[in-house]
């Protein structure tokens, strides 16, 4: 008997009763991290990392009534064994591994290979049959080493300065904005949006290290911004406040950048290519190494990704959900995100 079905409501465990990062409230959601299109309110219960309970408490609901696990750590819920590892997509995501009798299946939520520097690496995980997503699941997403895309941001940043040009990032609140801190800290001040500056609190809470970035408020002047960096959510893109900038240039950083047509889509200054998913090479080094006899695509180009690891032996079935190909990772729209555009 197969340990996951695919329902209305999102991945579930028949054997232990409970959902993976189900769509509609359930009694108990096994959370594999932070973003919106992953946990929702609602849940009578829910389980997740260590780092991911106050994330999601303070984006969702101080009231969530949450357990948590460290990678590795296990616990038993109606005879599946369920425990988490290192996912490499953001702070405190994790893979889900069930066991139940012999049987093994491993839900990665969102992941990236590449170690940032900032969130625990992916983890290979041997399995029988492993859920997969697919966002970037064609052969042109291949990423540039990081520090060769934060180059030239940093390179961008510069000339902005020098010609009196606001430089504005757009990047989403929880991860991206904080791979950005890590990695452009260092001489320039970095000014952010209230959204990414509340998520920075909570995570240096928790024990994660963040270098010192400045909030913005009424009170910052339009020349402290032109003289450092701003990063921003994606619901400011389009804002007045950012068009009432001294001269301001907006650089989107997303994996869709790496397709010049959606840069110019996307009406952006400049497009970097960086992303917290992973990239074509990413995505069949980690099913590979799994292990997995059985593969299930899902969020992003299902179709084409199944079709490609079939015809490459490795038996892959195509699941549509909730979140397909227009889950675009920069468009994602938070309430924090919203209730804060200023």
């Amino acid at each position: 008997m197969a340990l996951i079905e695919f329902t209305k409501r999102g991945i579930y465990c028949k054997q232990g009763d409970f959902y993976i990062d189900p769509w509609w409230p359930v009694d108990y959601a096994v959370t594999t991290h932070g973003h919106s299109d992953h946990v929702r309110f609602g849940n009578k219960y829910y389980l997740c990392h260590t780092l991911t309970k106050p994330i999601i408490k303070r984006r969702i609901s101080e009231d969530l009534n949450v357990e948590t696990l460290e990678y590795g750590e296990s616990i038993i819920r109606n005879g599946v064994n369920i425990s988490f590892f290192p996912a490499g997509h953001i702070i405190g995501s994790a893979q889900v591994r069930l066991a139940y009798k012999g049987e093994i299946c491993v839900i990665s939520g969102d992941y990236k290979i590449e170690d940032d520097g900032i969130t625990t690496p992916f983890e290979p995980v041997k399995c029988h049959s492993f859920v997969s997503e697919s966002t970037f699941g064609l052969p042109v997403y291949k990423w540039q080493k990081q520090e060769v895309v934060f180059n030239g941001i940093k390179s961008w940043v510069s000339d902005n300065i020098i010609q009196q040009k606001t430089s504005v990032l757009i990047a989403y609140s929880l991860g991206k904005a904080q791979r950005l801190i890590k990695n452009l800290a260092g001489g320039i001040p970095i000014y952010v949006h209230n959204s990414i500056a509340n998520l920075n609190e909570v995570i240096i809470d928790a024990g994660v290290k963040l270098p010192k970035t400045i909030r913005i408020t009424p009170e910052t002047t339009k020349d402290e911004l032109q003289k450092g960096i701003v990063i921003v959510p994606p619901a400011m893109r389009d804002s007045r406040w950012i068009k009432n900038l001294a001269q301001p240039v907006t650089g989107i950083c997303s994996g869709w950048m790496q397709v010049r047509a959606h840069r110019r889509w996307q009406s952006a200054d400049a497009g970097f290519a960086l992303s917290d998913h992973a990239d074509w090479p990413g995505l069949m080094e980690a099913i590979t190494a799994t292990g997995a006899e059985k593969v299930y695509v899902t969020h992003g180009f299902t179709a084409a990704f199944s079709r490609f690891l079939n015809d490459a032996g490795i038996e892959a079935a195509e699941v549509l959900t909730k979140f397909g190909q227009e889950d675009d990772e920069e468009n994602k729209v938070d309430l924090v995100d919203q209730n804060e555009n200023k």
